[in-house]
């Protein structure tokens, strides 16, 4: 199936700021026409075995892999500017380019570049929104005017994955989406602790359906849900 890149909505890429809070989006001037996205996954093979013996992994056809992390996706976008037609209403084009270069750099609140949240075509998907931190950026102009402003520029940019580490861990990680119930605990004091907020006892107590939720069972597992 083929498509229209340019008919879908404005790819967008919105900063966050050390609140977590989006702040002003910037919107490209034309769509993608591709992107690709990668992402490796490490195996690891066991280490030789020592000579003269000879193990079941000898007698394999292949050896056994084990499961040795996931690595960051990486998204790679090919954005193109062109300021050439009269309403474009710039002089230079990198007026805009200049909005991407901002973002590799060192923010003083953060003491590094920002996160920036990448979206596209308006719906949700396993690719967007892409939530990351700009780790290459090859910017190219291919034309001037006589004054030396910039009227076309092509610019390379990948963005590695930023995951939240506490939120891909409570998704991977089983022994954070449940908690059992030990002396002393209450459903505020454990959505203070998960959640760090202690109104959002109710999210744990509906998803648990307590009906007393002032009375928890030692030893009981809760499920926690995402918020």
């Amino acid at each position: 199936m083929t498509f229209d890149c340019n008919k879908l909505e404005k790819l967008t890429i919105t900063p966050f700021n050390s609140g977590g809070q989006r702040m002003e989006k910037i919107t490209v001037l034309f769509n993608p026409n591709s992107y690709s996205i990668e992402k490796s996954v490490t195996w690891t093979t066991p280490r030789t075995e020592s000579e003269g013996e000879q193990t079941t992994e000898a007698l394999r056809d292949a050896p056994t892999l084990t499961f040795g992390g996931g690595g960051a996706r990486r998204l790679n976008l090919e954005l193109f500017y062109d300021i050439t037609e009269p309403t474009a209403g710039q002089k230079d084009v990198r007026v805009e380019t200049d909005k991407i270069v901002n973002l590799t750099r060192i923010q003083r609140d953060l003491d590094r570049p920002p996160t920036v949240e990448v979206s596209w075509g308006g719906a949700s998907t396993a690719d967007f929104p892409f939530i990351g931190v700009i780790s290459s950026l090859t910017q190219r102009f291919t034309l001037f005017r006589s004054t030396g402003q910039a009227l076309r520029a092509t610019l390379n940019v990948s963005f590695t994955e930023f995951l939240n580490p506490e939120a891909n861990m409570r998704q991977t990680d089983p022994e954070l989406t449940t908690h059992v119930v030990r002396r002393g605990d209450s459903l505020v004091s454990v959505a203070a602790r998960i959640y760090s907020d202690p109104a959002l006892w109710r999210v744990i107590a509906e998803a648990n359906q307590l009906d007393d939720p002032l009375r928890l069972e030692i030893g009981r597992r809760l499920t926690i849900p995402k918020i």
